[in-house]
């Protein structure tokens, strides 16, 4: 966020100017217990109220001691608290339901929060375990403002079975700590340091040692900090205290990045009856495809790579990429990759009670090349084969064709290198009827992916190639040779004490070539060794 600050002419005072960033915050206190709480009593349990059952709590070695790491609202109002020992919870109350934690399991429920939050806004971030932050900027009015997006977002939430507090404001960090640590709500830019004000110095994210050490100056809350000389501030605590409370007061930038990278190009369709049938999802993402046409069109461009999300009912998110390997705008087209797509993972996709909001993501697009038709149909058979790639691709995976590309490197094994060919098409097309910069005759026509070792007998010294050779156990005589060609390692990539290659062509008695090389040199410790490295048709 970038800010700049100007005198006020009415009342003397310095104002903030901001560039219109707005910060939604979410804060789930109970996230681990409601996790546990959706798998006993189903994802709508605190909208037909809590079951007469024990208070949940998690625990986790601590200290060398197990304790309680999370407890739900029952728990918290017997007492309990984090970190107590669990024997010592277990003798004040029996009938505790204690349930060893599960932070991977944490994670993976604020990941599909995450992609739930995405109907709002698609920069959506973590914030540490427990919280989310979601850039609504120029978005709140599509809900009927902030208030009613905070409002809807929080209703959803609650009959998703999850306790949830949130706050909207110019600032990542007062966002963060008035949903932690306040009443939440929508906080107007000219109330920021008023709202800050009364809240723990602990609602800064600073570190346990530094809060504790405020606490013992007297610094309890963020007023006392901000009346405060910033000076002795800085020398006693460093830079990073007051760089929190001038992130949180907006005079400082704090950037926020998405979980996923952000589409160029996005439509999406809010449907009144969710739909649930691969005709109806493909139908709909066709007609999306339509919409997108005109800005594709607009920007002289074709997308790579297409992103379907479906929004379930449930609050379940799935996501479905294809790729094409050529730019792409034609809606059917696309909408037949969605197809192929859809019937690989058909038992994958569990609709449920259906799909309420659909949206087609241009993932990477790039400068779509209009061409006209030929009269030979080359033309025409170069658009099968995409088609035909992209198909293939779509249905069987990316990996599923794969080819060959040259790499800048002059060491063997790392000229080539393969990937997936749908990646890789439309460098295929630029390279094709481009030379090798050494002959052909120079490579073998198989080249080992790891050179295998050899006994060489009777080398020539200091440079020569061996007179014969054992390699995988069968003894070869040469009868002429070629070389020496010497290749210097890539000192970057393998070190400066790579030892140099000396390739030769050589022929043995059968009439077979082979590619070997030496690794070293003679009179050098350790003494070099002789590789195989490729076969000669």
């Amino acid at each position: 966020m970038n800010v700049s600050f100007s005198p006020s002419t009415s009342q003397g005072t310095l104002l903030l100017q901001t560039n219109g960033q707005r910060i939604l915050a979410l804060s789930f206190p109970h996230l681990s217990t409601d996790r546990i709480a959706r798998r006993k009593w189903g994802l709508s349990w605190r909208s037909r109220g809590r079951p007469e059952a024990a208070p949940i709590v998690c625990a986790g070695k601590h200290e060398n001691a197990m304790r309680l790491m999370a407890l739900d609202e029952t728990a918290e109002a017997l007492g309990l608290k984090k970190g107590q020992g669990v024997a010592e919870a277990r003798a004040m109350h029996p009938k505790l339901d204690i349930v060893e934690e599960d932070p991977a399991a944490d994670a993976r429920l604020l990941e599909a929060i995450a992609d739930w939050c995405d109907r709002y806004t698609p920069l959506v971030a973590i914030d540490g375990r427990d919280g989310l932050f979601l850039d609504i900027s120029g978005c709140a009015h599509l809900f009927g403002g902030e208030r009613a997006l905070l409002k809807d977002i929080l209703l959803r939430l609650f009959h998703m079975g999850l306790d949830v507090q949130a706050s909207i404001s110019s600032s990542p960090g007062l966002s963060s700590a008035v949903a932690r640590f306040g009443n939440g709500g929508v906080i107007e830019d000219e109330k920021m340091g008023d709202v800050l004000a009364p809240l723990p110095v602990a609602a800064l994210r600073l570190n346990e040692d530094t809060v504790a050490s405020l606490k013992k100056l007297g610094l309890k809350y963020i007023g006392d900090v901000m009346n405060a000389p910033r000076a002795p501030l800085t020398r006693r605590f460093g830079a990073s205290l007051l760089l929190r409370l001038d992130q949180a007061l907006g005079h400082d930038e704090e950037p926020v990045s998405p979980r996923l990278p952000v589409a160029s190009l996005s439509a999406e369709r809010r449907l009144a009856e969710p739909i649930g049938t691969e005709e109806d999802i493909l139908a709909l993402a066709g007609q999306i495809a339509v919409s997108l046409k005109p800005s594709l069109e607009a920007r002289g461009a074709g997308g790579r790579v297409f992103e379907l999300v479906l929004f379930r009912v449930d609050g379940q998110v799935f996501r479905i990429s294809v790729g094409a390997s050529r730019p792409l705008r034609e809606p059917k087209r696309i909408a037949d990759l969605f197809s192929q797509r859809l019937q690989a993972i058909h038992d994958d996709l569990d609709a449920g009670y259906g799909f309420e909001i659909l949206r087609l993501n241009v993932v990477r697009h790039e400068p779509f090349e209009g061409t006209q038709g030929d009269f030979d149909g080359g033309r025409q058979r170069e658009v099968s084969l995409a088609a035909f790639v992209d198909r293939v691709s779509a249905r069987l995976g990316a990996d599923c064709l794969q080819s060959f590309q040259l790499h800048e490197s002059h060491v063997p094994e790392r000229a080539v290198v393969i990937s997936p060919f749908l990646e890789s098409f439309p460098a295929h097309r630029r390279s094709e009827g481009s030379r090798l910069s050494a002959a052909r005759s120079e490579r073998p026509l198989r080249l080992f992916a790891r050179p295998e070792p050899v006994e060489a007998l009777l080398a020539e010294v200091p440079e020569g190639p061996p007179q014969s050779f054992r390699w995988r156990r069968m003894q070869h005589q040469v009868l002429r040779s070629e070389g020496p060609e010497r290749l210097a390692m890539e000192w970057w990539i393998d070190g400066a004490d790579a030892k140099t290659r000396d390739y030769f062509r050589v022929e043995d008695n059968a009439g077979h070539r082979f590619w070997i090389y030496r690794e070293g040199f003679y009179g050098e410790e350790p003494p070099p060794r002789w590789f195989m490295h490729g076969i000669f048709a």
